[in-house]
């Protein structure tokens, strides 16, 4: 490996947080701590919140590995058998929501006792009379203390206990007494879950454990998203994941500590009457390109060793600008503000440079290849990230393809009303969401489009309110452009040259004629090309209301027309074989269907673009007068 350049070793770690810790990056200094994880190694916060590829599961994952919290630690990661029992669970007399939440304090409840019984042993030395109670209920209720066995097997015995009965002599209460005090199922579960909850609550104070003077139980659940679904069982079993965590958490107070790791669309899908006292427990996690660059460097050291330098990766491993543009701007601008994205955009990077080419750098070339490949992935990514809940978004993505990435609502009606009648036959069951200011809503939340406002573009979680009626001009993420093929700004026809450059360049022209001094009519016409376009780049400055980028793309169209005009020496056209008539006839004609386009774009007027469009149709009609016969530069 010592002799290997150094892009050889270069790696920024797996996708997942479970490879990352086995493989010892995540553990190598390869993990950034962030606000997320510093609320939730401190207590502050309960719910963490994040999109797929976040880094929620890192966060689990390092705090499982994390010397900074010395008590027991536990994770529950349902897999699709557990997520099962709990979504079919039920109990007469309670709705989803309760019932499913009971199931859950069971399970925590459980958990709680475990710990405290392997803690008495362990730091006390002791086991006063509660302790002993809650390990003969454990034993009696076949919940071994060291809570071997399988998820799905914990609660599917807690689901029979739950629903028939529990066996809760071990604090002094006979099963028949109770069943015969309950009026239903629903409360005589709830009537014997608060005998236990009582239990483990009477044992921490006994033993005086406040989680200060000994570290507290830290119970986490993460991976929820493996088991949900958008049908109603599912999201009762998370809402009752919910209620039973803050339960629980006022319940055993300092003692026992609770990490929930929800990915956003489901929670934001969620809706019950309780949802507002979570407000507080609830933590999102961000992430800013400077984050995203400093998690980048992270792991290159994890790699490389501590010794490298930023400038030695983003200006030495990495070219230092991509299209102009500087390397980190590029690359995580590209890229949805998440860690799992960065992460892939730049491993695929190095294998487009070492492993396909053995460069010991890697080029402008390998990054734009990668960037290909890469908004391939993550398109195809989007629509699996987003299947059970928008089942119908791959099928809107032909709406942006091949056209430009600026789009106005207007542009966006004209494509919709065409896909309409399609999209409802096809999912007829989503006919209510498949409207226009539906779909919108559905491109912004995912992160598909962004919304100008002012002169910035904002996407979802850059700001919290959603697309407004009066907002009209959209941007596809740059990292899906590449993807549709809409990688220019907007749907402009390119102006074509006539290879005037090329015939210089082959030398067919007469060096005589390009020394002339005098301006012959020939010249007159192409200066007045020349001004007209300077008149339209002026005009198209002038409107700082308009999109930055639709401006650059007119901009750059124009600027074609200028430079082909600035290849033609005084007094050189004639023997270039240029028709100066009809190419002034042929820039007019574009100059028209500039303006029908910037017409029919449906960008606002408040923007400057009906300056812009009355600056080219005034420039169009100068150009056909001035071709007209007139031998003098017309209009100025």
């Amino acid at each position: 490996m010592a002799d290997q350049p150094l892009l050889a070793q270069l790696h920024f770690g797996r996708e997942d947080a479970e490879r990352d810790v086995t493989e010892g990056l995540l553990l190598r200094g390869g993990f950034l701590p962030n606000a997320a994880y510093r609320a939730a190694l401190g207590g502050r916060k309960m719910l963490i919140i994040g999109r797929k590829g976040s880094g929620k599961s890192a966060i689990c994952m390092r705090l499982m590995a994390d010397a900074g919290h010395g008590g027991r630690k536990v994770l529950v990661t349902p897999d699709e058998a557990a997520g099962e029992e709990i979504r079919r669970f039920e109990l007469q007399g309670l709705p989803g929501d309760s019932a499913k939440a009971l199931i859950w304090r069971y399970l925590f409840a459980v958990h709680a006792a475990r710990h405290v019984v392997a803690h008495a042993r362990d730091a006390h030395g002791k086991r006063p009379d509660s302790v002993k109670a809650l390990a003969r209920f454990l034993k009696q209720n076949g919940e071994g203390p060291d809570g071997g066995g399988r998820l799905v097997e914990w609660l599917a015995q807690g689901a029979r206990g739950l629903q028939g009965s529990l066996s809760l002599e071990a604090f002094g209460v006979k099963a028949n007494l109770d069943l015969a005090q309950s009026p239903s199922e629903g409360a005589r579960a709830a009537r014997q879950l608060e005998i236990v909850e009582r239990g483990v609550e009477r044992a921490l104070a006994d033993l005086g454990c406040d989680g200060v003077v000994h570290p507290p139980l830290l119970l986490m659940v993460d991976q929820l998203e493996q088991v949900w679904s958008a049908e109603p069982d599912s999201n009762s079993m998370v809402v009752g994941l919910l209620l039973a965590a803050k339960h629980a958490a006022g319940l055993y107070g300092r003692s026992v500590r609770f990490l929930l790791f929800l990915r956003a669309d489901i929670y934001d899908s969620l809706s019950f009457g309780e949802g507002d006292k979570f407000h507080g427990d609830e933590l999102r996690i961000t992430w800013t390109e400077q984050a995203l660059r400093e998690l980048a460097l992270a792991r290159a050291r994890a790699s490389l060793g501590p010794g490298l330098t930023e400038d030695q990766l983003w200006k030495e491993l990495f070219p230092q600008t991509v299209g102009g543009e500087e390397i980190t701007a590029y690359l995580f601008g590209r890229c949805l503000p998440r860690p799992r994205d960065a992460i892939q955009f730049l491993n695929v990077c190095v294998e487009k440079a070492w492993l396909e080419q053995e460069r010991d750098r890697i080029t402008e070339a390998d990054v734009e290849q990668a960037g290909r490949q890469f908004s391939q992935w993550k398109l195809q990514d989007l629509t699996s990230e987003y299947l059970v809940a928008h089942p119908f978004l791959r099928n809107l993505f032909p709406l942006f393809q091949n056209s430009g990435y600026v789009v106005t609502r207007a542009g966006l009606t004209r494509r919709f009303e065409a896909a309409v009648g399609t999209l409802h036959h096809d999912f007829p069951a989503y006919a209510n969401v498949l409207t226009l200011s539906g779909v919108i809503d559905v491109l912004y939340g995912v992160g598909f489009l962004g919304v100008r406002r002012g002169n910035n573009v904002v996407y979802a979680g850059d700001d919290g309110l959603p697309v407004q009626p009066h907002e009209t001009e959209f941007q596809v993420h740059p990292c899906f452009r590449a993807a549709l093929g809409a990688t220019r700004a907007f749907d402009l026809r390119r102006y074509e040259t006539q290879l005037v450059e090329t015939r210089i360049v082959s030398g067919n022209f007469s060096p005589a004629a390009s020394g002339t001094s005098s301006l012959n009519r020939d010249d007159r016409l192409l200066m007045q090309l020349a001004r007209s376009c300077h008149s339209i780049v002026a005009q198209v400055g002038r409107a700082v209301a308009l999109t930055r980028d639709v401006r650059d793309e007119i901009t750059v169209q124009v600027n074609r027309i200028l430079h082909e005009v600035s290849c033609i020496p005084p007094g050189a056209a004639a023997s270039m074989g240029v028709d100066v008539d009809d190419h002034l006839l042929s820039t007019a004609r574009y100059f028209a269907t500039l303006a029908a386009e910037l017409r029919a774009s449906g960008l606002e007027e408040t923007t400057g673009i009906g300056d812009v469009v009355g600056r080219v149709e005034e420039e169009e009609r100068r150009l056909r007068r001035s071709v007209g016969g007139s031998g003098n530069s017309a209009g100025y």
